[in-house]
């Protein structure tokens, strides 16, 4: 009898060991923190669609990005024509939107909680291509949080004003994946580039929102995306004739403050002269270390970008 609840003993330790190591490997994808949720997938035209749902939650298990094609769901539910991949997801406020994805398009999953978890699906949309949830997400789409100031591509050292060229990917599409075709240029050729946007909240806050090569840029929190009225000169041509401070971070390594309102306030006859110092600045990011101010600013059209080093002298433009 010893013997025998000692084996069953052994038995449920290794039941344990084994769940513990199942909970350890199904610990979430740094990968899948989206901000929207997969509620259900079809694939086709509006006449003539399939749910895909099943399908693309394997492949999203296996890959974070894949190219839309026929043969990626197995199946041409609308032969001849172009197809599209609609996905009809929620947001964390309860918020219902649809992304589109057409044939040939690269999906990326990275925008979606849980995409390679697989712990989504099974809800609304169900009910084919033109439901209640394409009239819920046909709601105005440009009401977000941020307004686009101001957008550049490229390196710290070499990059271009692109504003008018988003304002016009704005226009046709909620989201598109960005690289150098995307602006038909390459502004510092053989080197990772990224798309800053630089926008400000209802509060007149700043924030500069960094979109490496090849990721997907979504629209959807910045105010006006679709109707193209943003930028300098509220949807002219982007360009600001005035000195403009668009971002201005004060600090040292990981330890900066926005200063950008402060800036723009001491700008006079569109000239920007000071000293750089904690006491001008109204504050110390980090006490002790030498500090640095950058700069994205605009003036006659052009946007440029400047770092000053704690107590040496700004003087723009």
């Amino acid at each position: 009898m010893t013997s025998i609840n000692a084996l069953w003993r052994l038995v449920l330790l290794l039941v344990a060991l084994g769940l513990h190591a199942g909970a350890a490997t199904a610990a979430p994808d740094a990968t899948d923190q989206g901000a929207y949720q997969i509620v259900h997938a079809r694939y086709g035209t509006p006449d003539r669609n399939v749910d895909v749902t099943a399908r693309l939650k394997e492949l999203a298990s296996g890959d974070l990005t894949f190219k839309l094609r026929n043969s990626t769901f197995g199946v041409d539910p609308a032969y001849g024509e172009t197809k599209t991949l609609r996905l009809y997801t929620r947001g964390p406020d309860g918020r219902q939107r649809i992304f589109d994805f057409r044939e040939g398009a690269w999906v990326d999953g990275s925008q979606f909680t849980g995409w390679k978890g697989g712990d989504w699906g099974g809800g609304q949309g169900a009910g084919g291509w033109n439901d209640d949830y394409v009239a819920a997400a046909a709601r105005p789409v440009d009401a977000g949080e941020y307004r686009i100031l101001h957008a550049v591509y490229g390196t710290a050292e070499n990059y271009i004003d692109v504003t008018q060229r988003l304002r016009e990917l704005a226009r046709q599409d909620r989201n598109f994946r960005m690289g150098n075709d995307t602006f038909g240029t390459d502004p510092d050729y053989g080197k990772a580039k990224t798309l800053r946007i630089i926008a400000r909240d209802s509060q007149g806050h700043s924030r500069t929102f960094e979109y490496a090569e090849g990721r997907f840029v979504d629209g959807a929190q910045f105010t006006g995306w679709g109707r193209g009225d943003w930028g300098e000169n509220g949807g002219g041509n982007g360009r600001c004739r005035n000195l403009r401070i668009l971002q201005a971070t004060y600090g040292a390594g990981a330890r900066q403050s926005d200063v950008t309102e402060r800036l723009q306030m001491l700008v006079r006859d569109e000239h920007l002269q000071f000293k750089v110092t904690n006491a001008q600045l109204g504050i110390d990011p980090a006490p002790g270390d030498n500090k640095t101010l950058a700069l994205t600013w605009c003036s006659g059209g052009k946007t440029q970008q400047s770092s000053t080093a704690e107590n040496s002298y700004v003087n723009l433009p």
